[in-house]
């Protein structure tokens, strides 16, 4: 099965790696609505930027968990609030470690 890959920015990636950030926003729109709605992924994919294909210290790779849409209020999609879907990211012992 696929898996989906996502590049978020520096600061977001390394919320994640201590655990405050457990899920990363996309905005509702048709875009992501065809890479999301009714689709079935094997893993998630979050990279820091764009790496090298073997630089694994700025790779996440976990189970996918889905997602959920929600309405937030974010500095990075302006300042009126907005429906996004909010991906699951569940990092674990098991599922993660640092390299």
């Amino acid at each position: 099965m696929a898996n989906l890959q996502l590049a978020v920015k520096g600061e977001y990636f390394d919320a994640m790696i201590r655990g405050e950030k457990t899920e990363e926003y996309r905005l509702c729109n048709d875009y992501w609505n065809k890479r999301l709605v009714n689709r079935k992924y094997d893993c998630l994919i979050i990279t820091k930027g764009y790496p090298k294909r073997d630089d694994f210290s700025r790779r996440i790779d976990v189970p996918y968990n889905g997602y959920e849409i929600k309405t937030i209020t974010h500095p990075h999609f302006g300042d009126k609030p907005v429906k996004v879907f909010a991906i699951k990211v569940k990092l674990t012992r098991s599922n993660y470690v640092a390299r």
